[in-house]
């Protein structure tokens, strides 16, 4: 018996997103876009700069709104909810992991997390986050006292301790070198396999993609192709 297909965790329909500023010709950075999102996928978005990328991963995490088109969350309409609806969608729902770690100085590894931990409705806790990403021997290091790497880990990890249905990373790996960008990779995939989480990942490098469920190219805003690999590769495996 064939297995019934799971119901779309995200759902967008004809997703655009035009900028006007002034006497400016306006930008389309995105023209129509229609997908549907799963719960335990990893999809990366591959794509030039300005391909819309970032702008359609802002929608999808609540940060920005489209022109037009509509985007649902489990069949609830995010397009036209008001921002209370957005921000509980944004605090309770999603993590964001950016290229940039965004960690307070002065705050330890484990007190990074619990920032996050301390408005979640149902949390993790913070040394169970950090261990996900192994970080578990540097609960108590100071953002200063860890290396690129780690302060990226400490930044999944403050992501994912909400226990996050959706977890969206641009550029996750940007700022880091090929070994340590792999490491991050590797605890990415761990979250994705151990709690199900569907994790989008936006991304230039294209050996990156070997270790998506799917992925999606887009240009000029636009979706160009959509690839299924059928045999992931984990991230340890990656010729770069």
């Amino acid at each position: 018996m064939t297995a019934p297909t799971p119901s779309p965790l995200l759902c967008a329909r004809d997703l655009t997103k035009v900028y006007q500023t002034g006497a400016a010709p306006e930008v389309r950075a995105l023209g129509g876009v229609s997908l549907d999102l799963f719960p335990g996928e990893l999809v990366v978005l591959l794509g030039a700069s300005g391909s819309g990328k970032s702008t359609l991963l802002n929608i999808l995490g609540g940060l920005d709104t489209p022109t037009s088109g509509t985007l649902s969350y489990r069949g609830q309409d995010l397009t036209h909810a008001d921002e209370k609806t957005l921000t509980a969608y944004r605090r309770e729902s999603v993590g964001f992991i950016f290229q940039f770690y965004n960690l307070i100085p002065s705050l330890t590894a484990r007190e990074n997390v619990a920032l996050i931990t301390d408005i979640a409705e149902d949390p993790m806790d913070p040394a169970s986050a950090l261990s996900l990403v192994g970080l578990s021997a540097r609960l108590d290091h100071f953002p200063s006292q860890l290396s690129g790497g780690e302060q990226q880990r400490v930044a999944i990890a403050r992501a994912i301790a909400k226990n996050p249905d959706v977890l969206l990373c641009d550029e996750p790996t940007g700022a880091l070198d090929v070994r340590t960008g792999i490491t991050v990779l590797s605890a990415i995939e761990r979250i994705n396999a151990e709690l199900g989480t569907l994790a989008v990942v936006i991304t230039h490098n294209v050996a990156i993609a070997d270790m998506a469920d799917r992925v999606i190219l887009l240009s000029d805003g636009r979706i160009t192709d959509i690839r299924t690999n059928k045999s992931r590769r984990r991230a340890e495996e990656l010729a770069w």
